[in-house]
């Protein structure tokens, strides 16, 4: 009941802000990748179920976010990428409303595959929060005046790779989370969403990561952890102070990253483990575990009681979410960097190549029911609001919709 009622509090709190359909960070408002549109198309090309397509600067391998009537997404310009860009565009006619500019004041080196801008902002309905790997951190509010900025790189000029950083931060109440993890310095920590200052920090395991925090929800809000993945495992931290409640220390990935769905965390560790939170918030777990279900760069996909990774062979495989047990595979055609959506019954893939593909899941099998070229490379994680799918290349940005 007392869940409840804060819940039933924060959602009053925010509903001038934010909507429903809105898609707020990484893999959307739950960081699950999942959207209640039902209506969206099953194939597209120029004339047909594309609603607009509108032309991006420089690079960026950053998802859209989607906040009320407006699409937000980033880009870097320039030849050392030092030039940071923050897009706003109107959802429904595809027009950009404004591009706010700003410099580096980090590291831009990066490999040629990545770019600058390859974390997704984020949002808490009221501002856009826009991170780089140069590790720098631009406030906005959503009509794109600047609030605050912070160049974590410039307090910790070590804390970066040749090949670039793509942890993307979320939003966690009034608490901004980041991870900005390198072999030579790495840390994490939760900023004030309003001052930009920092609630906390702390030191994480010195290593290269491209992985994402993620929100795993407790019996009661105050059992509420961020989940912090790393080489050695997870760091299951308070949201609001950064302590530590609890470790997984078996490893885990450093470039997918680990999937929530309901109380249960799935982590690419040695394959695959499905853990939980205990009652008390202090310790976890194993739920199970398989060497069958390895993901390659893109992330799990939790949905309807299944589990969905791709490999590098370019295979989909789907295993029962409670068991771990694989009901099928299908050949789809990779790589794939984004992670895959789902809404409406349907999981939506991006390959490298710009080549969607929509697959309907069945019991036995799934079934490729769409395909749809875009011509240009796409590595990012789309967006799904208001019955629109929104991807972008390096170069454009689209809608596609009925």
């Amino acid at each position: 009941m007392r869940r409840s009622m804060t819940l039933l509090a924060l959602a009053l709190t925010l509903s001038g802000a934010a909507h429903a359909a809105d898609w707020l960070q990484f893999r959307g408002n739950n960081g699950d990748g999942i959207a209640p549109d039902s209506d969206l198309p099953l194939t597209w090309s120029d004339g047909d179920n594309i609603a607009w397509k509108s032309a991006l600067p420089g690079r960026g391998l950053s998802g859209p976010i989607v906040v009320g009537d407006k699409v937000y997404v980033t880009s870097s310009s320039g030849f050392r990428q030092d030039r940071l860009h923050v897009h706003c565009f109107d959802a429904k006619s595809g027009k950009e409303l404004w591009d706010r500019q700003f410099w580096a004041t980090g590291n831009t080196m990066c490999h040629p595959k990545m770019a600058v801008a390859t974390s997704h902002p984020a949002s808490d309905g009221k501002r856009v929060f826009a991170f780089y790997s140069s590790n720098d951190l631009a406030c906005l509010d959503l009509d794109g005046n600047l609030l605050w900025y912070r160049g974590l790189g410039w307090d910790n000029p070590n804390a970066s790779n040749s090949l670039g950083m793509a942890s993307s931060p979320i939003v966690v109440g009034d608490t901004l989370v980041v991870q900005v993890e390198s072999d030579a310095e790495a840390f994490a920590t939760g900023i004030d969403v309003a001052t930009g200052l920092h609630r906390w920090k702390i030191q994480r395991p010195r290593a290269a990561n491209w992985t994402s925090p993620s929100l795993l929800k407790g019996k009661t809000p105050e059992l509420d952890v961020v989940l912090l993945q790393s080489s050695k495992g997870i760091e299951a931290v308070d949201p609001h102070t950064g302590a530590v409640r609890w470790t997984f220390t078996d490893g885990a990935s450093t470039i997918p990253s680990l999937s929530v769905s309901g109380d249960t965390a799935y982590i690419p560790s040695n394959g695959l483990v499905a853990i939980k939170q205990a009652d008390d918030g202090k310790s976890y777990k194993t739920v199970w575990q398989t060497a069958k279900l390895r993901p390659a760069t893109a992330s799990p996909l939790v949905y309807e009681g299944r589990i969905y990774t791709s490999n590098t062979a370019g295979a989909l495989a789907c295993a029962d979410a409670a068991t771990g047990d694989i009901l099928w595979q299908l050949r789809v055609e990779g790589p794939f960097s984004g992670t895959p959506v789902a809404a409406g019954g349907h999981i939506y893939l991006f390959n490298e190549k710009g080549k969607a593909i929509v697959v309907k899941p069945g019991e036995k099998e799934g079934e490729i029911v769409g395909k749809s070229e875009h011509g240009e490379a796409i590595l990012c994680t789309p967006a799904i609001s208001n019955g629109g799918l929104y991807v972008r290349s390096d170069g454009h940005l689209w809608k596609i919709s009925k």
